[in-house]
């Protein structure tokens, strides 16, 4: 079966179609790269500020992993615009970034510098999740600072004010500490909404 329907995946860095949800990684689906950094050989070279390398309503759908909380917050909103702005009319987006309220608690019981988990990069804390990995940010990568934090709360109210007309959200907190959000550009049911979801957001948490 050949692809029929495009995703565009915003601020892939090395990740490929295989890497980003169930839903995704299958033939009905053909994966279309953007990220600002060419070394990583994206098929568009663009912010995900200004994306005018795609035309408007172009696009099926939108993946965007972790990339919301490197923007300043006078900034996400032109992004969420921009994705709004590519997707055709029954399109939707699929956003995980972390979840600024799980890590806040453990901020809250003075655990800031304790790791919570460990990632391929090593054990992470309080303090990597919400302001960028400390190693990446010594090393130089200054890409990998985080500007900005969400809840699910916050975060549900932007894609609405975006123009997202219908979102539904998935906290996971420990060992996940991240938010999934699927926001549909035009309305769809709840029985619309939970199969995206099925499809797209990780197993477990709460909704």
């Amino acid at each position: 079966m050949s692809a029929t329907k495009t995703f565009l995946h915003v601020g892939c860095g090395g990740k490929r179609k295989e890497q980003t949800t169930r839903g995704f990684n299958t033939p009905e689906w053909r994966e279309l790269r953007l990220d600002i950094d060419p070394a990583v050989q994206p098929d568009i070279v663009a912010s995900m500020l200004d994306m005018s390398a795609l035309a408007d309503a172009s696009v099926d759908a939108l993946f965007s992993s972790h990339n919301l909380e490197h923007l300043y917050a006078h900034e996400v909103p032109i992004a969420l615009k921009e994705f709004w702005r590519v997707l055709k009319p029954d399109g939707f987006a699929v956003i995980t970034c972390p979840d600024a309220q799980s890590v806040a608690e453990l901020v809250a019981a003075d655990k800031l510098l304790e790791p919570c988990y460990t990632s391929p990069a090593g054990p992470i804390a309080p303090i990597d999740i919400l302001w960028g990995h400390r190693a990446s940010l010594a090393r130089g990568n200054h890409y990998m600072a985080h500007k900005v934090g969400f809840t699910q709360k916050s975060l549900t109210a932007l894609l609405h004010v975006a123009g997202f007309a219908t979102v539904a959200a998935l906290r996971r907190g420990a060992p996940h500490f991240d938010l999934w959000l699927l926001a549909s550009k035009a309305p769809r049911d709840e029985a619309a909404m939970r199969g995206l979801a099925t499809a797209h957001f990780p197993q477990g948490g709460q909704r």
